[in-house]
């Protein structure tokens, strides 16, 4: 806990310094040249004004410009739409888009057995067969629609279906998101109440920080504005656990209560904000030394923030602790830790406690160029007699560079580092270096 609350203690000046930041920076500047290159195609005739047109695209872009700035936008999603088709009332516009994204990578003393770079699959010791690996991988291509309406029952509203090829291999073509927004309220497959992605720093390694928490399922979120910046969010969401049972004395029980999510944030700019987010879970599990079933409470609790202290620095920052709220993303959902086995209990489980931490700073060279260093803990505290093996903390660093040569052609280049440490004391690095290359429409 020490170490968690000198984590806050780093953040919370950040975000103090950074509600005086400029309200016009180099990723304000960046998004305004992504949102101009939008081209609007009328599908029901032009507007004979050429007046009603200009302000068309005015609206629309100040439209478009707001999609960089989701509430639950990660920077690795998707740009807003090249093309977009506009009713000729300006009542409804869709935008069909997508992105080609490939990426290669080279490890070395070492190599990690996965296309992610996650510290948890750190090989303890080293593979003498696999020392060094070179492969690509397509995961992350896309494609994805975006309905933007209003009408007088709903008003405004937006559907948003989003699928891309990071399933089985990295190559089949999977179902990411798809959700509809109707005011203040958001119901489909969505991104996590209790997640913050636009605080995780730009990372190439699709793994991305290791106490990354960004996980999407069915959800139903209401979530106003409150005095143009504060923002409450509440959501029940379909609950996902993973449960240790390799003792053979317990057994997984059928998920029947949703995880409930909460959120409050502060925001002073467009896409400058810290957040207060929490979850609470039902876990349940089968004694089967007694014959009963049992349900554990589990927990978990964010503080986060991304903050422009100055024109060309970014700052991104996340503290999260829980119990049993492992599968919710992060290093540790390689692992089954939601529930454990209780140490010299048989048929009893727990949820072990947990606690990560994520500091990344961004530098812009030019609105269009930028570089970002990021570093990242995730670490594993459950109760004494745990197997030597088992996996005690995992850190990630990060280096890289991003280059939009045009707006939507983006190139860049990183270094990762990892490390894992295991119960008995054991523990091993990894280096790895990506390149990538990104088109958009």
């Amino acid at each position: 806990m020490k170490k968690l609350l000198l984590a806050l203690s780093a953040l919370l000046p950040l975000t103090a310094y950074a509600a005086t930041s400029p309200a016009s920076t180099m990723p304000d500047s960046m998004v305004n040249l992504k949102s101009e290159s939008t081209k609007i195609i009328y599908i029901d005739g032009r507007p004979a004004s050429e007046e009603t047109v200009r302000q068309d695209i005015d609206s629309i872009r100040q439209v478009v410009s707001m999609f960089y700035y989701d509430q639950f936008r990660h920077f690795q999603d998707p740009d807003a739409p090249y093309f977009l088709f506009m009713s000729k009332d300006n009542n409804l516009a869709m935008g069909v888009g997508g992105g080609v994204r490939m990426r290669a990578y080279y490890d070395w003393d070492g190599a990690v057995p996965t296309s992610s770079f996650a510290p948890y699959t750190i090989p303890i010791p080293a593979n003498p067969a696999s020392m060094r690996r070179f492969a690509t991988t397509p995961a992350g291509t896309y494609l994805f629609f975006r309905v933007i309406g209003r009408n007088k029952l709903m008003g405004n509203y937006q559907l948003y279906i989003e699928c891309d090829f990071t399933g089985y291999q990295s190559r089949d073509f999977r179902l990411k998101r798809a959700y509809a927004t109707v005011h203040d309220f958001t119901f489909g497959y969505a991104a996590s109440t209790f997640s913050d992605p636009a605080a995780l720093p730009p990372v190439v390694d699709a793994a991305g920080v290791n106490n990354k928490f960004s996980g999407t399922s069915v959800l139903a979120r209401y979530m106003p504005c409150l005095r143009d910046r504060w923002y409450l969010g509440v959501s029940v969401e379909t609950p996902s656990t993973t449960t240790d049972v390799s003792d053979g004395k317990t057994a997984p029980v059928s998920e029947w209560l949703p995880d409930a999510a909460a959120l409050v944030q502060y925001e002073w700019a467009a896409g400058q904000h810290v957040r207060l987010s929490g979850i609470v879970r039902s876990l349940s599990y089968r004694d089967l030394v007694n014959g009963v079933n049992h349900s554990v409470a589990g927990w978990g609790v964010q503080l986060s923030s991304v903050a422009h202290p100055w024109s060309r620095v970014t700052t991104y920052a996340t503290v999260n602790y829980g119990r049993g709220y492992a599968s919710l993303g992060g290093d540790m959902q390689y692992g089954g830790y939601d529930l454990v086995p209780e140490p010299g209990v048989a048929g009893k489980m727990y949820a072990p406690e947990s606690w990560g931490w994520c500091l990344g700073a961004q530098y812009n060279f030019k609105p269009n160029l930028f570089a970002t260093v990021s570093a990242s803990q995730m670490r594993y505290m459950p109760k004494a007699g745990m197997h030597p093996d088992e996996y005690k903390y995992g850190m990630f660093a990060c280096a890289n560079v991003f280059w939009s040569i045009l707006p939507r052609v983006t190139v860049a280049a990183e270094l990762d580092w990892g490390f894992r440490r295991n119960y008995s004391g054991s523990g091993r690095q990894a280096h790895r270096a990506n390149l990538m290359a990104a088109f958009t429409f």
